[in-house]
């Protein structure tokens, strides 16, 4: 069989990794790709938002399926464009996917359901939405409407730092149209974690827990990023809590979408808040997450591609998802400057030298090929390190380990991946 993955970053090179595996799949796309990608698979780059010409490749490659990784595309409706032409793919259609698109959808969505969620106001003007921070004060959270690469939620400490968030987002247009309407938000507290989960629209598959560490620098400092590190399992993510995600959150959700003639088919990520045993939704996200898609794929016993072939087909209940009892830590390498304007065209070294190590994985984020065909940055996270282990412990030790051997001008990484989940085994 052969399949098409859109996307070019660390959690698509992992899903074509794992595709890769696939005693099903005989060739692999991927459009656009990157530099580690196109060791595995055939990369091209049909341009953004052309979903036509790229059913057209599908039939012209004969292609069985496509799986979409970032959300932009998914927000787009390119699902409707290929369902429409009776194309195989997997990913919620645009009116599923505006609960990561829009942020006030989805809380007014949760709000509707009954879906623990933090409590908020939506806005639309600049000085209402400062009035009412100035009124309830800090911490509060500040959240841009519509998409912004993982970057238009700002936890304020201050008054001051929400409402600079305020300007930056409605009246600098920062994000640009996704700034046109903002939530202010209640801040909650207590521990956070993502939960993800495959869905066929009716059956719901929960994947292994992980958590990801948003922060740029050690200790959860410095402004949010896409997300610098990542590791499965979360120990803070219990059996029993696992029970309660489910049935709070994940099935009303599904089946909330149904009951409005919203079939959602593809991954159901859940960002939460954890406190007292008792979870809240952060935000919703309509795809695997990235860089968890790293550490939790790198988990997955079952094929891959029989697991997105049967939630395409709607027949997930027929599949018996398995995991291994290894533990993953993934933690990113990024440019200089990021998660700010960052620098391209770095060489790469000690990719080769980490090949040949057991138990790791490079999953190229933001990297492409330089005129004399090198390896050269080409993003603001550009590696994600993958070490597989034991438990955590080993499987940190063995990401950093081949850290040691990779190296491009202004290179950073935090140095803390994985620590709160050691922490939580000491206790």
């Amino acid at each position: 069989m052969k399949v098409l993955v859109v996307g070019g970053g660390g959690r698509e090179h992992a899903i074509v990794w794992k595709l890769s595996q696939s005693r099903h799949v005989d060739k692999v796309f991927c459009s656009p790709g990157n530099a580690g990608i196109a060791e595995i698979a055939e990369c091209f780059d049909m341009g953004t938002g052309n979903y036509n010409e790229l059913v057209d490749f599908v039939r012209y490659e004969w292609i069985d399926l496509t799986i979409v990784g970032p959300e932009a595309p998914l927000s787009k409706g390119i699902v409707d464009v290929f369902e429409k032409d009776n194309r195989r793919i997997v990913g919620p259609a645009k009116a599923a996917a505006q609960l990561e698109s829009s942020k006030v959808f989805s809380k007014e969505f949760m709000k509707k359901y009954r879906i623990p969620t933090a409590e908020y106001k939506v806005f639309t003007s600049y000085l209402h939405a400062e009035d009412y921070v100035r009124m309830k004060g800090a911490p509060i959270v500040i959240k841009a409407d519509g998409l912004a690469a993982g970057k238009g939620v700002i936890v304020a400490s201050t008054v001051d730092e929400a409402i600079d968030a305020l300007k930056r987002i409605m009246k600098d247009k920062e994000f640009g149209d996704a700034g046109n309407r903002v939530i202010v938000e209640e801040c909650l507290q207590g521990e956070e974690a993502s939960f993800m989960a495959f869905t066929d629209g009716t059956t719901i598959v929960p994947m292994v827990s992980s958590q990801d560490h948003k922060r740029i620098f050690d200790g959860d400092r410095g402004p949010n990023t896409g997300g610098m590190g990542a590791y499965s399992p979360a120990p803070v993510v219990t059996e029993d809590l696992e029970a309660i995600v489910m049935e709070k959150i994940m099935k009303p959700t599904v089946n909330g979408l149904r009951s409005e003639g919203i079939k959602y088919k593809g991954v159901l990520y859940a960002g939460l808040m954890l406190k007292g045993g008792k979870p809240s939704v952060l935000e919703f996200n309509c795809r695997l997450g990235d860089p968890e898609t790293q550490p939790v794929l790198s988990r997955l016993d079952s094929d891959f591609m029989d697991i997105s072939m049967a939630i395409a087909d709607e027949r997930l209940a027929e599949i018996d998802v398995t995991w291994k009892k290894d533990a993953s830590v993934c933690v990113v390498l990024a440019a200089k400057g990021y998660p700010g304007a960052y620098e391209k065209g770095k060489v790469i070294t000690g990719l080769d030298d980490v090949k040949d190590m057991e138990n790791v994985a490079v999953f190229h984020a933001g990297t492409t090929f330089n005129n004399n065909g090198t390896v050269v940055t080409n993003g603001g996270r550009v590696l994600g390190v993958t070490g597989i282990g034991k438990d955590i412990k080993a499987a940190k030790e063995r990401a950093y380990e081949a850290i040691k051997k990779i190296h491009f001008d202004g290179m950073q990484y935090r140095k803390d991946i994985a620590d709160r989940a050691l922490r939580k085994e000491k206790s």
